[in-house]
């Protein structure tokens, strides 16, 4: 195949599951990727794990993702923030019957799902180990030609490349960014008491610390772990003994799950944020992190990505049923106001979040304590919290209410 609806440049999570999602809908795809899937898939490349909230999960499931996930996610039934391990709390849990606030996966099984589901969908095309080395953006289409020489050509690109998308450098798209003094050390752990399936967002000046439920295992039961530690501490961290490790664990998370141990692979990634002012240009969007990429303090990171997915597909299926050309520019108009506000809100939600809990001091605690207990006395704004949290906030596309377009 060497034309189709759309060429997306890039086949993360994001981009594969775009290229589903417009299968499960009659539109064709052509997935560009410069990775060698026997690296991106193997065990130990990606020890991340994802929170999928409840709207993304129901995307995965309308498009048939979701099956060939059975049995591999944790449900999360509750999630408790807090500041350090003082008294103050803000509580979140389904109402009877709402189901899960989110399911826990594995990246690496997340990513092969995804993968396998984009090579079996109907009408797309993956192309792995391939590269764009030019590309022709005009009024007449989008052409682009690979590494191996072939030449491609859509109505519309796809930008689904990451955060440093060279599409989005190339077309001009300006960018808000910068970074934060942090690192996130990621791994999971045993434990010695079961997490009932509840997350923990633990807040201390130095960073958040986030314990998330897993499934677990033959050797008992299992989190995963984000802990956000100062950048120059990475490093070191990574370094530490495992018996060093889990103390240290162990002091941030109180003792509350018992005895730890043993300890996963551990990764460190730098954070930083970046938002781009727009996300469309001529026959060009912009999906997932190539068009914002948030803090990991409340987990919404590919969650965005994916909100970006329903939105862009039911503008796509609707402009075709209508007879648009996909690269129209009233049809990427609609896409951009349609994910502005809401990409907007997030990232500033996220940013706001990691300044005001790095505020060091007793009188900036006591404050953040009053304000976690006041919001969890208040179902109206606890309510609102959950509905961000879930992804079910705004003007909700189809696929994150589980209905194709």
């Amino acid at each position: 195949m060497n034309r189709a609806d759309v060429i997306i440049l890039g086949g993360g999570l994001v981009g594969s599951a775009l290229a589903v999602a417009l299968s499960a809908h009659k539109l064709s795809a052509i997935v560009i990727d410069i990775a060698d899937p026997d690296v991106i898939l193997a065990a130990g490349f990606d020890g991340r794990a994802s929170a999928i909230a409840s709207a993304p999960t129901r995307l995965l499931g309308a498009i048939g993702v979701l099956d060939r996930l059975d049995g591999m996610g944790c449900p999360i039934e509750g999630i408790r923030v807090s500041d350090g391990l003082a008294p103050g709390k803000l509580d979140f849990a389904p109402e009877p019957g709402e189901g899960a606030l989110g399911t826990m996966f594995e990246n690496r099984l997340l990513r092969r799902a995804l993968y396998e589901a984009a090579r079996a969908a109907d009408g797309v095309e993956v192309r792995m180990k391939t590269r764009a080395v030019a590309t022709t953006r005009d009024a007449n289409g989008v052409s682009v030609t690979l590494s191996s020489g072939e030449v491609i050509s859509a109505p519309l690109l796809i930008a689904a490349e990451g955060r440093a998308s060279p599409t989005r450098e190339a077309a001009g798209l300006k960018v808000a960014r910068w970074q934060y003094d942090h690192a996130a050390i990621v791994t999971s752990l045993h434990h010695e008491h079961p997490h009932e399936n509840i997350a923990f967002e633990i807040f201390y000046p130095q960073g958040p610390f986030a314990i998330l439920p897993l499934n677990d295992d033959d050797q008992g039961h299992r989190s995963a772990i984000v802990w956000s530690v100062k950048r120059h501490e990475a490093p070191g961290m990574i370094k530490l003994s495992e018996r060093g490790f889990l103390a240290e664990c162990d002091k941030k998370m109180g003792g509350f799950l018992g005895k730890l141990g043993p300890l996963g692979q551990r990764q460190s990634y730098p954070l930083g944020f970046h938002h781009a002012a727009t996300i469309t240009a001529e026959r060009l969007a912009l999906v997932g992190d190539a068009a914002h990429g948030i803090h990991p303090i409340a987990g919404q990171g590919v969650n965005v990505g994916f909100r970006d997915v329903a939105t862009l597909v039911e503008v796509l299926v609707e402009a075709k049923r209508t007879g648009l050309d996909l690269g129209d520019r009233q049809v990427l108009t609609r896409y951009e106001r349609w994910r502005s506000l809401d990409t907007f809100m997030v990232a500033a939600a996220t940013d706001g979040l990691t300044h005001l809990f790095g505020i060091p001091g007793k009188a900036a605690n006591a404050v953040r304590r009053f304000g976690l207990s006041a919001v969890d006395r208040l179902p109206p704004l606890k309510n609102r919290f959950m509905a961000e949290a879930r992804g079910e906030s705004g003007d909700v596309p189809k696929l994150l209410q589980g209905m194709t377009v």
